[in-house]
C-alpha cells in the first residue's frame, strides 16, 4: 500500500521523472486487509490494486528482494543487481514475527502475504482443527474466518486476556466472551513450549491436537536490509523518519509500517502498523520529495490521528488516536452489549477512542481528537449523547 500510493501520489502531484517500484513478491501489487477475509475464504481470488502502472509511467520490478542500500553510490542492491536512484522511498512494510522453534515444522503458517493466504485456503476448506497462537488483531481475524469456514478453532494466548499489548486490561478482558460466543476455545495465560506436526504443547504440560497452526504474535518493521547502511534505525527496528518522513540520509524517505515518526500531537515517536498509515503517509512523502527537489520552501508535516479497524466475531471494531499517556478512561455503553465505546482523555482532552459497533462515535471522535477538543467526562459517558455534544464548554 505505502509504496504503490507513493508512486501514484508523485504522479498526481506532478512528478515528471522516472519512477521504479520494486517489490519482493512476484504478484501485482495488492491490498492486504482482504487476505484475512475474502481471499482467505475463497470469496475473492486476489486483491490487486486497480492502478494503471504503465499508463502512469511507473516501472514495476516484481519478485526482486532488495538486499542492501549504498547511500554513497546512491544505489540499492537487489537479487538482480544494483538499481541506482536520485531519490529513494523505503516502503518495505512489516514482517510477521515467527514463533521460535517452528521454522520448517509442517502445518505451521503465518498470514501476511497472498501466498500465505493461498496456502491457508485449503486448510479452511477442509475444516481442519486449527490452533491459533496469539489473541491479537490478526489472531482474532483469522479465528473469525476459520469459524466461518466451519473449522474447530483454539486460540492460545500467553497473556491473561486478548489484545494484551494493544489495550488496557479492562478493555481487552471485555472481549474475552466474544470467543466463546463464536464457538472458539480461548486459552489465556498459556505459553506454547513446542509445536510438532499435529500438536501444540503448552507450558502446563497439556497438548492440543492441531491439523494446522497459525502464528499471529506480532509484526516488526522489515528493515533488516538497512542494517549497516547510514539510515538510522530506532530501537524497535523502524526507520527513524522526521516529521516530513525524511530519514537520516539526504534524498531517502520512509513511509508506512517500516517507519516511525515524531508526533507533536502526542509528544512521542509513533510506529503505526496499520493500513490507514500506509494510505495517508504517501501524500506527505510525495509533497516533500517534490518540494525538496525544486528547492521549494513549502514543506508538509506528517502528524495524523492514527486509525485502524478490525472485523472479528461479527463485530466491527475501530480505533482512533493513541491512549498510552491518557489519565482518564470513560466507558460509553455496556461492554457486555453489542455496541459500546471507550474514550481516553488526557487533562480532559480526547486523545484516543475505541468503538465497537458505534461508527458514529468513531467518526466524531476522530475529528475531535484532531481538533484537540476537551470533553465533559460526564457527558461522554452517556452513550445517548453524541460525542460532538460532549465537548466541554
Amino acid at each position: 500500500m505505502a509504496g504503490v500510493q507513493t508512486a501514484v501520489a508523485l504522479r498526481e502531484q506532478g512528478w515528471t521523472g522516472d519512477i521504479t517500484l520494486i517489490g519482493a513478491e512476484p504478484h501485482q501489487p495488492y491490498d492486504r486487509p482482504p487476505l484475512s477475509k475474502a481471499v482467505l475464504l475463497g470469496k475473492a481470488e486476489d486483491s490487486a490494486f486497480d492502478v494503471d502502472f504503465a499508463g502512469l509511467g511507473i516501472e514495476l520490478r516484481l519478485g526482486e528482494d532488495v538486499l542492501s542500500l549504498d547511500a554513497v553510490r546512491q544505489a540499492v542492491t537487489t537479487e538482480a543487481g544494483d538499481v541506482p536512484y536520485d531519490t529513494l522511498v523505503v516502503a518495505t512494510g512489516a514482517e510477521p514475527v515467527p514463533l521460535p522453534g517452528t521454522e520448517g515444522v509442517p502445518g505451521v503458517h503465518l498470514l501476511r502475504t497472498l501466498d500465505d493466504a493461498d496456502r491457508l485456503k485449503p486448510v479452511l476448506a477442509a475444516r481442519h482443527e486449527i490452533v491459533v497462537v496469539g489473541a491479537g488483531w490478526i489472531g482474532a481475524e483469522f479465528a473469525t474466518a476459520a469459524r466461518e469456514a466451519g473449522c474447530a478453532v483454539t486460540v492460545v494466548e500467553a497473556a491473561d486476556r486478548p489484545l494484551a499489548e494493544a489495550l488496557p486490561a479492562e478493555v481487552g478482558s471485555a472481549m474475552t466472551a466474544w470467543y466463546a460466543d463464536a464457538g472458539v476455545r480461548l486459552l489465556t495465560g498459556s505459553a506454547v513450549t513446542r509445536v510438532s506436526a499435529g500438536s501444540v504443547e503448552l507450558a502446563d504440560g497439556s497438548r492440543i491436537t492441531a491439523d494446522a497452526v497459525v502464528v499471529g504474535i506480532g509484526a516488526r518493521p522489515a528493515t533488516g536490509w538497512l542494517r549497516g547502511s547510514a539510515v538510522e534505525l530506532a530501537r524497535d527496528g523502524s526507520v527513524r523518519a522526521d516529521d516530513r518522513l525524511r530519514t537520516s540520509v539526504a534524498g531517502v524517505y520512509a513511509v508506512g509500517d517500516c517507519a516511525s515518526f515524531p508526533s507533536a500531537r502526542y509528544g512521542r515517536r509513533l510506529l503505526v502498523h496499520h493500513w490507514d498509515n500506509a494510505l495517508q503517509g504517501p501524500a506527505t512523502v510525495a509533497a516533500n520529495m517534490i518540494a525538496d527537489s525544486t528547492a521549494d520552501p513549502a514543506r508538509v508535516v506528517y502528524d495524523p490521528v492514527p486509525y485502524f479497524w478490525s472485523e472479528q466475531f461479527g463485530r466491527f471494531v475501530q480505533y482512533a488516536g493513541y491512549h498510552g499517556d491518557a489519565d482518564t478512561m470513560v466507558w460509553r455503553g455496556d461492554p457486555a452489549g453489542a455496541s459500546w465505546s471507550v474514550c481516553w482523555l488526557r487533562s480532559g482532552v480526547l486523545v484516543g477512542l475505541l468503538a465497537v459497533g458505534r461508527p458514529r462515535d468513531l467518526a466524531q471522535g476522530k475529528r475531535l481528537i484532531a481538533a484537540g477538543a476537551a470533553l465533559s467526562a460526564e457527558l461522554a459517558g452517556d452513550p445517548a449523547v453524541p460525542l460532538k455534544s460532549a465537548v466541554a464548554r
